[in-house]
Order: structure tokens, then C-alpha cells, then sequence
């Protein structure tokens, strides 16, 4: 198995409702994310992904959410903006990629 990663940081602004204390207020992050690509194959070049590629996919991907208050956006707004959400988010994103 080979794998590649990344890491990319964005930030945003989310509540989380109905969660109790202090996260159900406005509040912010500075969010850091690391992405792995994995294959049992490389490609012709002796590569799993161009790190280039992956770079770019993951930038397009975190544009959406950085500097925007995460619960406005429509993939948050029946969805708490959570931690494991955003990855999920992201990994949807990438996986159409």
C-alpha cells in the first residue's frame, strides 16, 4: 500500500447547536487538515497522486469553507459544523474528484 499526504489550514466560524457550553456561542478556528491519498498501485510515473493535484483539489475544496461561518453554508445548515463533519464534507469532496 503507498499513501501520500497533505496538510492545508483554513479558517472559519461555526456554533454548534444544541451541544451545551460554550461552543453553542459564535466562535472561530483555525482549522488544520490533512488529506491522504492511498493506493495498492502507482501510476505510470512511479506515483500514487501528483502532489500538485492533490494540493490544488484540497484548495479548491477548503475555499468553500475558509473565512465563512460554516452553519450558513448549505451542507451545515440541517448538520452541526463539527469537527468529524468537515472531514466528512471534505472527504465528499475530494472522493467526487
Amino acid at each position: 500500500m503507498y499513501e501520500i499526504k497533505i496538510k492545508a489550514e483554513f479558517s472559519a466560524a461555526h456554533n454548534l447547536r444544541d451541544a451545551g457550553g460554550k461552543c453553542e456561542s459564535l466562535h472561530g478556528h483555525n482549522f488544520l487538515v490533512e488529506v491522504g491519498v492511498e493506493s495498492e498501485i502507482l501510476d505510470d510515473l512511479g506515483m500514487v497522486m501528483d502532489f500538485r493535484q492533490l494540493k490544488a483539489k484540497t484548495k479548491a475544496a477548503l475555499e468553500t469553507l475558509d473565512h465563512h461561518y460554516l452553519n450558513e453554508l448549505p451542507a451545515f445548515q440541517h448538520a452541526n459544523p463539527s469537527a468529524e463533519k468537515i472531514a466528512a464534507f471534505l472527504f465528499h469532496e475530494l472522493s467526487r474528484q
